[in-house]
């Protein structure tokens, strides 16, 4: 029989963390975080990161794994994703996959194509580097968990043939379509509320933040060297701040506008999430009814 993968995705503020680690808790679960602003290490208040207690009580996977100074792309989840998954597997854990990023959810779920393979000597570099600090099985080893038919292909000491297939897993290829849930057995729901309700949630959850110190925030990642033209820095909740700083608009015009952007990207998340195929939306007490269903079922 498959293993059982389940995945939580949503409109903002629906409750899918909440969710998630009820789930955990109750069928010996991880979390594997697919939140495209979760990745970046201080970026905490402004993405709603689980607290540091909550992520020491149940395990997160992707969270805090990237500089801000990094972009980060959908080829990068895939392969950290299944990374993530082989070793919660290997405890024989539930992966319980939980974010709102639209295009992480549905390129798990169809598979990604992720264009041509152009040489990346920043890429490359990289692996040179880390097969240098913990030898070039560690490097083969990464190729293996998202590809072990290829990786068993080539020797381990084969570092640059290695590091070319890892290149063409992470970047992708038209004939090259990545699908890290092939093997697996997949319930995927998308909790959905009445609109009302969510802006109200928006509406409160921004108040929080700001009770929480999401100015002072943004303004010691400013002092860190962040600027508007990262690609972290593009987020609802932290783009928003940069005219304040620089004396162009108020502080209230900068906590509407995280608001009304939010309450943007909830019309976007749902127009987006009805465009994946088997996914299934519906209420929050439904989506648990289901999952415990699925989780439940030894058939």
């Amino acid at each position: 029989m498959a293993q059982k993968i389940l995945i939580i995705t949503g409109l903002t503020c629906s409750g899918k963390s909440n969710l998630a680690m009820e789930i955990a808790k109750e069928y010996n679960g991880e979390i594997i975080s697919a939140d495209s602003v979760q990745v970046y290490k201080g970026l905490d208040i402004g993405s709603a990161k689980e607290s540091k207690e909550n992520r020491t009580n149940i395990k997160h996977h992707l969270i805090d794994i990237k500089h801000f100074f990094d972009n980060y792309n959908v080829g990068e989840f895939l392969f950290d994703c299944k990374t993530a998954l082989n070793k919660i597997l290997s405890k024989h854990k539930l992966p319980i996959i939980v974010g709102g990023t639209g295009l992480y959810i549905k390129a798990l779920m169809q598979g990604y194509s992720l264009g041509g393979t152009s040489k990346d000597a920043e890429f490359r570099k990289k692996y040179i580097q880390l097969a240098k600090e913990k030898g070039n099985k560690f490097v083969w080893q990464h190729l293996y968990d998202i590809n072990p038919e290829k990786a068993e292909a080539v020797h381990y000491n084969n570092l640059k043939r290695v590091i070319r297939y890892l290149e063409i897993e992470e970047h992708g290829c038209s004939a090259n379509k990545v699908n890290i849930l092939d093997d697996y057995e997949i319930l995927a729901v998308g909790i959905v509320a009445d609109r009302e309700e969510i802006y109200n949630k928006i509406n409160a959850r921004v108040d929080k933040m700001i009770d929480a110190g999401l100015e002072q925030e943004v303004r010691h990642l400013i002092d860190d060297g962040a600027t508007k033209d990262m690609q972290a820095f593009n987020s609802i909740g932290y783009k928003e701040w940069f005219d304040y700083f620089d004396g162009i608009q108020d502080k209230e015009t900068t906590i509407e506008l995280i608001k009304q952007h939010s309450r943007n990207y909830c019309k976007r998340q749902l127009t987006f999430l009805k465009t994946i195929p088997d996914l299934i939306l519906c209420d929050i007490d439904t989506a648990r009814t289901k999952i415990k269903e699925y989780l439940n079922d030894q058939n």
